[in-house]
């Protein structure tokens, strides 16, 4: 590691987070300056429509180690926590919000981990009160049918907050994808692990931008993105129904053969038309969300777009001025 390299990447997607801004970063700061022995804090504005970016570039006038990264639009928190990732320059990365759900007082503890031998530190939430009911169901529900569908499974109960190597960092950049699920690819890469547990307590300012709406399309990303079943199981519903349909027709011409021929039931007639377009609504809506995203990965277009990028050229500037002093002839005694 060379000195202008720092020895820990903090990660900071941030989406209107105003009001979070100062609190975040008095509370983060001294933890992280008693914790290892230089760090950064990539803050990623993701097309906020308060005065975060203000904030964030008042803050990285009072503190260089504060670097901010103004996305051109709102891209989502997956594209600007794959922002952070490629500008991160840390031996060690971690992902964190900025309401602070994600405990600071839990950062010693992941690099201590991390010093030991693990590669990836993995932080498990074991009580999820501060969260509504309907949130701790779903997001139960959620885990456990993406650990039957997809492969590999994700950990339960593990977001985003995660203390990763350089050479899973490196690792991750390697992905292509449009479609980013990115709890889906940090368990993707693999790696040596150890998970930490912890209580997530209340957000600390401001609200959140998430809501029900959003959290359904982020699981059906997750899903689609890491299986094939959603669109394999109806070749086997096809068999099903196709085995029922030719034992039922046997079941008629025998009766029709045995006690002759019955008036036909229109109730029953609609009743099955109804029935099977409606399963063919469904599988071409199954078939149209994963041909809307293979329509996005062919596009190629880039995961997101920066617009403005501060606090960088500092390294940049300090790194040059080392290879001057470098190269420079030394003068005679």
């Amino acid at each position: 590691m060379t000195r202008s390299e720092p020895e820990l990447s903090l990660i900071v997607p941030m989406h209107d987070e105003s009001e979070s801004c100062a609190v975040f970063f008095a509370t983060v700061i001294p933890i992280l300056e008693d914790a290892v022995a230089s760090f950064e804090i990539i803050c990623v504005n993701d097309g906020s429509r308060d005065d975060t970016l203000i904030k964030l570039l008042e803050h990285n006038r009072r503190d260089p180690r504060i670097k901010v990264v103004n996305l051109s639009r709102n891209f989502g928190k997956e594209a600007a926590l794959s922002a952070g990732i490629d500008l991160a320059s840390g031996q060690a990365v971690i992902p964190m919000d900025a309401d602070l759900q994600d405990p600071p007082d839990l950062l010693p503890q992941m690099v201590d981990a991390w010093r030991e031998g693990a590669q990836v530190v993995l932080a498990r939430r074991v009580d999820r009160s501060s969260d509504s009911k309907l949130k701790r169901l779903t997001s139960r529900w959620f885990y456990a049918i993406f650990s039957k569908m997809a492969e590999p499974a994700i950990p339960s109960d593990v977001g985003d907050f995660r203390l990763m190597d350089r050479v899973v960092v490196d690792a991750l950049k390697l992905l292509p994808e449009r479609s980013r699920f990115m709890k889906g690819l940090f368990a993707w890469v693999g790696y040596n692990q150890v998970t930490l547990d912890y209580t997530r307590p209340e957000r600390k300012a401001g609200d959140s931008s998430f809501n029900y709406w959003k959290l359904w399309n982020f699981a059906l990303d997750g899903v689609i993105s890491f299986s094939a079943i959603p669109l394999k199981v109806w070749s086997y519903f096809g068999v099903f129904v196709s085995f029922g349909a030719v034992s039922y027709l046997i079941y008629l011409l025998t009766r029709t053969l045995i006690f002759g021929i019955d008036v036909p039931g229109y109730a029953s007639t609609l009743s099955a038309i109804l029935l099977f377009n409606g399963i063919l609504l469904i599988t071409l809506g199954v078939q149209g969300e994963y041909i809307s995203r293979i329509f996005t990965e062919v596009k190629n277009r880039p995961i997101y777009l920066i617009n403005e990028m501060v606090g960088f050229e500092a390294a940049q500037d300090a790194d040059s001025d080392k290879q001057s002093e470098a190269t420079a002839p030394q003068s005679e005694a």
